[in-house]
């Protein structure tokens, strides 16, 4: 038998997603807390969060937004990475409040090693698409688009996505300015 392959590289590209995934859960956490939350979009998913940011980019004069929405019509799946927003009682004040209690008076302002955390799990996820020699770019307008559709859940407060594709030329690279 012979296998070419572009007719396994979307099921070789999920399969990378779902390490990708891994390497974002055990990635190192601050106290051991583990405020993340992971997933892959694949099929129509994809073409619902393209079709969102597009809406976004024309809602809020984002042309990128638009550019970024095309480009993930050419993958195969796409990595989410969020974090909750939930102190983690060190009382460090490195979110701009003098202590835990104070920040939690504000709800939304994010604890940093929530964001530091999902920064770590981003590397770790990378990193796996990199040894795997899958393109990807992190995009933040993939997880603002994710956000506002809901789909990780009310506790998904800060959201990225890594799309993945395996083709001659990364699509997400040498795009044309705006």
């Amino acid at each position: 038998m012979i296998q070419f392959e572009e007719n396994i590289r979307e099921n070789s590209l999920k399969e990378i997603a779902a390490k990708m995934l891994t390497a974002a859960r055990t990635a190192p956490k601050a106290r051991g807390i583990d405020n993340l939350i992971i997933a892959m979009a694949s099929d129509d998913t994809i073409l619902k969060i393209s079709n969102k940011m597009k809406e976004i980019s024309v809602r809020d004069n984002l042309a990128f937004f638009n550019r970024d929405a095309e480009n993930i019509l050419q993958v195969a799946a796409i990595v989410l990475i969020a974090t909750k927003i939930k102190v983690n009682g060190l009382n460090c004040g490195l979110c701009g409040y003098p202590n835990c209690a104070e920040k939690n008076i504000n709800p939304k302002a994010p604890c940093i090693f929530n964001t530091n955390d999902l920064g770590i799990a981003i590397g770790s996820a990378v990193g796996i698409a990199a040894d795997n020699r899958a393109d990807n770019r992190v995009m933040y307008s993939i997880g603002l688009a994710v956000k506002e559709m809901n789909l990780l859940g009310n506790e998904a407060a800060i959201i990225f996505g890594i799309p993945l594709s395996a083709s001659g030329k990364s699509p997400f690279f040498d795009r044309k300015p705006l």
